[in-house]
């Protein structure tokens, strides 16, 4: 395969396809719950580097694939040049009533103003469109970035909470901010799944993968050993069995808009 320039954002695809490809496969029930029929259009918010994309073409649907790091947009496009990706922040959407439905996997977690999100997916769908995603819950990755945020202190370094990447919202205060913008909840669910990451220097490349703007300002060196010492300290809570697993706590919704 070609490889792909990358440009200055902070999605380093090809890691994301070698040693994160679980993010899209756990994502495959997803698409059950989102039963998608043949002929309908459907946008995949947050589509990575296409592959739940790929499995939802293959039902022949009329799929659109958006995200925001253009690194991500480049691999699918070279993976799946038969579907459209654009480069495409959640909460700038300018569809209107376009879509069968919405489906979004692992992303609304990193969008820090739902409410705006929320009314351009609801904008985006038809009359009786459907919205179906799962993200990070209340809870989420809790011992990971404790660890990392009591490490950075050990080196003498403050953790500004501004700098935390991510929302990891209740249930109850999700679904709430659906009702606000008018879609009718007709399912939620938060649920613990310990997910599997790959490989001995799976956490190392979880937080080189996801946690990276935590660091900001930090030199690499020092990073590096932050991350030594995070992998450490974790190793007696999340090294179970010879692998590595990621406490993930997850949030399935449905929303309709009628």
């Amino acid at each position: 395969m070609t490889k792909i320039q990358l440009s200055n954002d902070s999605w380093n695809a090809r890691l994301y396809d070698s040693k994160h490809s679980f993010v899209s496969k756990l994502g495959n029930d997803l698409v059950d719950l989102l039963d998608p029929k043949e002929g309908e259009r459907i946008l995949d918010l947050g589509c990575g580097t296409g592959d739940l994309a790929k499995v939802l073409s293959d039902k022949r649907v009329k799929v659109i694939g958006v995200d925001k790091s253009e690194n991500m947009i480049k691999q699918a496009k070279l993976k799946y040049p038969e579907i459209e990706f654009s480069v495409c922040d959640a909460t700038e959407l300018t569809y209107y009533e376009k879509f069968d439905a919405v489906f979004s996997n692992a992303t609304l977690h990193w969008i820090k103003t739902p409410k705006i999100a929320l009314e351009c997916i609801f904008n985006s769908l038809k009359q009786n469109g459907r919205f179906i995603a799962e993200f990070g819950g209340k809870g989420n990755i809790n011992l990971i970035s404790d660890a990392i945020i009591k490490s950075m202190k050990e080196q003498g370094y403050e953790f500004n909470m501004e700098r935390f990447p991510w929302y990891f919202p209740s249930i109850g205060e999700y679904t709430s901010l659906m009702e606000d913008v008018g879609f009718r909840v007709i399912f939620s669910h938060h649920f613990d799944r310990p997910t599997p990451l790959e490989d001995e220097n799976g956490i190392k490349n979880w937080i080189h993968m996801f946690a990276s703007d935590m660091f900001t300002g930090i030199p690499s060196d020092m990073k590096d050993l932050i991350i030594s010492k995070v992998e450490y300290n974790l190793n007696n809570h999340l090294f179970k069995e010879d692998k590595w697993l990621a406490d993930y706590k997850r949030i399935r919704v449905i929303g309709m808009k009628n």
